[in-house]
């Protein structure tokens, strides 16, 4: 029995990354024997063990043979006689196909450390093509390592186009894309990904909602980049600058969808796109099974942006209205990351990245003024039941106007 270390902990290593999950591939062994030394088998579609002790995963040295369609369409060979090459082989790319054996040794039987220095993702085989799940794969490889200067192989590229042609994207679980999706949106490059996935047909396959915005014109005055696909990568390109957080992402990400219903005789204009970009957000949900919480901050950010960005000039009471609708009462963090996703759509045009913006700092100190009425005081005037409730948001309205009378030096920003 002979054990190595494969996959992307070499491969984050030779990149000076940090390491987070070591894989290991068994060579020569077979489930009786791992199990006998106590090591506990996971899942049914191959054969797979973990750790007695440190719980990592040590999988039997395996080959696989395209039988259908999808990327379950496969059947797994993992006899004793199956060689660390036979294995490696049916990788997807060379940097994920190099093996470290016990020794310190490095294996590399397709060139994968070549391709590390020369910052390609290149495909192995052309069995690449057998499997659809590799198109978000290499997308999302290419989204993490773009900050270092990868790139995707051309005819590695020319065969993510062909797998795109052949129908088998739609043979990819939604668990599977969303899961993909989550991870690229993790990455500091996310726009990468749906720039690869435009590239080779697969946004449209996948993410028709948002192929759609690409070539859509918005007002130059405001949209300096004009088209709308290409503000949308920059928003989630700005995004990352922001915050970690996958919902905030997707919620800059999705903002706006509904400006692929305006009639194109209505464009550049996209009036009331916010209330159109509702139900084409639930739809992508429903269809990807995305987590509540990605979806119930995207509708927020939808439904309220262009509100946001005129905040400046926005009456007490309709800035408390704004405070009700998106409960940041009870969410007051949840409220802040959609006047952060303000930020980011902003500051996602062409030439203006820089360009200051006061209107959701403006919002969030009006909600902490707001915050600030005592309700007990209110009640230990008299206030009793419902007018409880009418007295507080009177005082509400007070203490944000005299918040919004005492501010100065503001920038109105525009509406977009």
């Amino acid at each position: 029995m002979q054990v190595f270390l494969v996959g992307g902990a070499i491969r984050d290593k030779l990149l000076n990354l940090e390491v987070k999950d070591k894989d290991y591939t068994v060579v020569g062994s077979s489930p009786d024997e791992l199990i006998s030394l106590n090591y506990k088998q996971v899942g049914n579609d191959f054969p797979v063990f973990l750790h007695p002790k440190t719980g990592e995963e040590y999988a039997l040295a395996r080959t696989e043979r395209k039988q259908g369609t999808g990327y379950t369409g496969f059947t797994c060979n993992a006899g004793q006689d199956i060689s660390l090459e036979d294995d490696l082989i049916r990788r997807d790319i060379t940097i994920n196909a190099i093996a470290q054996a016990e020794d310190g040794k490095l294996i590399d039987p397709h060139n994968g450390l070549r391709d590390i220095k020369e910052k390609i993702l290149r495909h192995i085989s052309p069995a690449f093509s057998e499997d659809p799940l590799r198109v978000l794969r290499v997308s999302r490889f290419a989204a993490r390592f773009f900050r270092l200067g990868f790139s995707i192989a051309p005819e590695t590229l020319t065969l993510m186009k062909s797998l795109t042609l052949s129908g088998e994207l739609s043979d990819l679980t939604c668990e599977r894309v969303w899961q993909e999706t989550s991870k690229a949106l993790q990455t500091q490059s996310p726009q990468v990904y749906f720039q690869v996935l435009r590239e080779c047909g697969a946004l449209k396959a996948l993410f028709p909602e948002i192929d759609r915005l690409f070539g859509i014109p918005a007002p130059r005055k405001w949209h300096p980049e004009i088209d709308t696909g290409i503000h949308t990568l920059m928003v989630i390109e700005q995004s990352v600058k922001l915050s970690t957080d996958i919902a905030f992402r997707f919620a800059c990400l999705v903002h706006d969808l509904g400006k692929a219903l305006t009639p194109p005789e209505k464009w550049p204009s996209h009036k009331k796109h916010e209330l159109l970009g509702l139900p084409v957000i639930n739809v992508l949900c429903d269809r990807l099974k995305i987590p509540n919480d990605c979806r119930k901050l995207a509708l927020l950010v939808c439904e309220h942006h262009t509100l946001i960005h005129n905040g400046l000039s926005l009456k007490p009471q309709t800035l408390l209205k704004l405070m009700d609708k998106c409960d940041a009462w009870r969410k007051p963090q949840r409220f802040l990351q959609v006047l952060e996703c303000g930020i980011a759509d902003s500051k996602g045009r062409a030439g203006l990245e820089n360009m200051p913006y006061h209107s959701a700092d403006y919002i969030w100190q009006a909600f902490l003024v707001a915050c600030d009425v005592d309700v007990k005081t209110i009640i230990d005037k008299g206030h009793k039941g419902k007018a409880i409730k009418s007295e507080l948001l009177k005082e509400r309205i007070r203490a944000v106007t005299q918040y919004k009378n005492s501010s100065i030096d503001r920038q109105i920003m525009p509406n977009k």
